[in-house]
């Protein structure tokens, strides 16, 4: 890995089981991305730029080949920690889903701002137990309390998704019918590392169980990985298997990752099997995918 990060530091940021995931019973910091780019032998910013558009392009050109073979449709958006919504490479073309679990980061960050460390921050996390986020909503006040106090979290980490502050589908979960795009996750992971407050939540991500050892959880490549999968049925969509994650490489240069499949008659097995192949993909383009820090 010290190859592909050699000389660059990148100064940024701005800002299941089915029953996890199915029926609900179961300092605000402003910072500037600029990229300074410092090898052995001077190189240009300009480079440095031209360098990560000719990654971009290869990881399109391999794309192309790779979606010929996924079983069902896929999006994926990749952009470096701390980065702006410009530099996201997307790929593939499935349109928005909702979070399902994915949305108890934020939720999560939101109760502990209100209340300080919970316990059920940990189960919600790395369990993704859907009764210990029910709790983290309701203490938040549920309703329209609880849904702007996480989309403040969101819009803080460059998220536009709009909670919703009722139960939408009969059975799941309020918060986890939130419409969010795939690039739009990808932006709220890109800038979760630079929240002052949201350590403990991405403890949990990278300690997760093995309902969640998924998708880019599965890839050798980052010295560690934390993640947050979510999965569920929809009506429009079939059944729906998404995942945030950030990855760490050397120097702790981070990469932010979210992905997400859904196909009718598609399954939970289906979902993760297809984001296996995309990890495993991705395991290999490693020295093409942006990357970033956060000024902390």
């Amino acid at each position: 890995m010290a190859s592909r990060w050699a000389g660059t530091v990148a100064i940024a940021a701005v800002a299941v089981v089915l029953s996890a995931c199915g029926p609900a019973a179961t300092e605000t910091r402003t910072t500037v991305t600029k990229t300074v780019v410092a090898p052995a032998s001077s190189t240009s910013t300009s480079s440095m730029s031209a360098r990560s558009v000719a990654g971009a392009a290869e990881l399109r050109r391999g794309w192309k080949a790779l979606s010929r073979s996924l079983s069902q449709p896929v999006s994926v958006s990749i952009v470096g920690v701390g980065a702006s919504s410009w530099q996201r490479i997307n790929l593939g073309t499935l349109g928005t889903q909702v979070a399902w679990s994915t949305i108890k980061v934020p939720l999560a960050i939101a109760a502990e701002r209100k209340d300080g460390p919970m316990t059920a921050t940990s189960a919600a996390i790395t369990q993704s137990d859907n009764a210990s986020a029910e709790a983290l909503w309701a203490s938040l006040g549920g309703g329209s309390r609880a849904s702007e106090a996480v989309m403040a979290v969101l819009r803080q980490a460059g998220s536009n998704a709009q909670v919703p502050s009722r139960r939408l589908l009969a059975g799941f979960t309020v918060f986890g019918q939130t419409p969010w795009p795939t690039s739009d996750a990808a932006i709220f992971a890109a800038n979760l590392p630079c929240l002052p407050d949201a350590n403990r939540v991405l403890g949990y991500m990278g300690n997760v169980a093995g309902n969640q050892q998924w998708g880019a959880q599965i890839m050798a490549a980052p010295t560690s990985t934390a993640v947050k999968g979510g999965w569920g049925p929809s009506p429009a969509s079939g059944y729906v298997v998404r995942q945030i994650a950030i990855l760490t490489f050397g120097g702790g240069v981070k990469t932010a990752i979210a992905m997400t499949t859904a196909a009718s008659g598609g399954s939970l097995e289906s979902g993760i099997s297809t984001l296996n192949q995309v990890a495993r993909w991705l395991n290999t383009k490693v020295e093409q995918l942006p990357g970033g820090t956060c000024s902390r």
